[in-house]
């Protein structure tokens, strides 16, 4: 009986998790790594990275700022020194977890600033 509470509970927070909003820590990081790209100063940029210890190939191929991928915004910025950087972490690969996509793959990390 009181596994079947512990299970329950597991999975009421789970499902809350999943639906929650980005945390303002995250956000604020985030918006960093936006500025940061569309800077083009490349010491700042991997400034940045390091800092936050972002995970760059988990995160820029989902990271949208302003409406765009990360790398057409720093491309559209006319920060071609940081797409340079960014470029190599952009290009896909097929795998089976591609064809099988899990609702965890197809998050976005979505930030807007001025």
């Amino acid at each position: 009986m009181i596994r079947t509470y512990v299970l329950a509970g597991a999975a009421l927070a789970m499902s809350f998790s999943a639906t929650a909003a980005m945390s303002p820590q995250i956000e604020e990081t985030l918006v960093s790594v936006c500025k940061a790209g569309a800077s083009n100063n490349v010491f700042r940029f991997n400034r940045t990275m390091k800092d936050y210890r972002i995970n760059k190939s988990r995160v820029f191929p989902r990271l949208v700022c302003n409406g765009e991928s990360f790398y057409n915004f720093t491309v559209n910025a006319g920060a071609d020194k940081t797409a340079k950087k960014i470029a190599p972490y952009i290009h896909g690969t097929v795998t089976i977890k591609d064809i099988a996509l899990t609702e965890s793959d197809a998050e976005f990390y979505v930030v807007n600033y001025e």
